[in-house]
């Protein structure tokens, strides 16, 4: 009789055992899922490899083209078929620059594009002529007889997505980073030129966002380039070159 109960005790503390260890195993492995899921360890938002995130002013300066090539801040679109490096470009009859391709912009009245948050549009996106009324991150500028205005809203007005506030990452002198908000309102239209785009693609030639960045002097270059999707301009593709100096938040 006693000889049965210690085998039978023994069967149950066996079962205990393997009971344990197969517990422990799953445990291991939904921390180890759920570590893949949130990114532990990299950067989020999409960023090539770990960084330093940048929070604070991305201060531009305004662009020239009164060079060989233009510097500070502005904008090119490129027509369907062209390729980032060689156009064919789209020429802004209003561009103040030789090359009517190039639109040098002013900064805002925040200066710049602010990481870590959103710069939206006003109540009043436009005015009754179709001049786009967001001023925070650049002046609006002028674009074939309208003017157009840049802002980053937590609801993307083209898609109607929600997306993440702008972040800059920084690695070894370079940066990454998404910058997905980025809107252009013009004519009472909205066209997304972010990168990547807010359901997670890069159409076309829709580039990362990249730069440099001199931790000494915090002199910034951004550039991206995003295709335009919808609406009258579907197929043609907006570059972006933000230069200016960073000041932390």
């Amino acid at each position: 009789m006693r000889s049965h109960m210690r085998s039978h005790m023994n069967r149950r503390i066996a079962v205990a055992v393997v009971a344990a260890a197969m517990l422990a195993v799953v445990t291991s492995a939904c921390s180890s899922s759920t570590k893949s899921r949130t990114g532990h360890g990299t950067a989020v938002d999409g960023t090539a490899g770990d960084g330093t995130a940048l929070i604070g002013t991305f201060a531009l300066t305004a662009g020239e083209c009164g060079g060989a090539a233009p510097t500070g801040t502005y904008f090119r679109m490129i027509t369907p078929g062209g390729t980032i490096e060689n156009g064919k470009f789209f020429d802004n009859p209003d561009s103040t620059c030789s090359d009517k391709s190039i639109t040098v912009e002013k900064p805002g009245s925040d200066g710049g594009l602010v990481t870590g948050s959103f710069q939206p549009n006003p109540a009043k996106p436009f005015d009754s002529f179709g001049n786009a009324l967001s001023t925070n991150i650049l002046t609006p500028g002028s674009f074939t007889a309208i003017k157009f205005g840049i802002s980053t809203n937590q609801r993307d007005p083209q898609t109607n997505r929600t997306v993440k506030p702008p972040t800059i990452y920084l690695k070894n002198g370079k940066l990454t980073g998404q910058i997905t908000a980025w809107s252009a309102a013009w004519n009472n239209l909205y066209f997304n030129q972010g990168s990547p785009k807010p359901d997670g693609s890069k159409p076309g030639l829709t580039s990362p966002v990249t730069g440099t960045y001199d931790q000494t002097t915090h002199h910034f270059v951004l550039t991206w380039a995003s295709q335009v999707v919808g609406g009258p301009f579907n197929g043609f593709t907006g570059y972006w070159h933000l230069e200016g100096t960073f000041q932390a938040a």
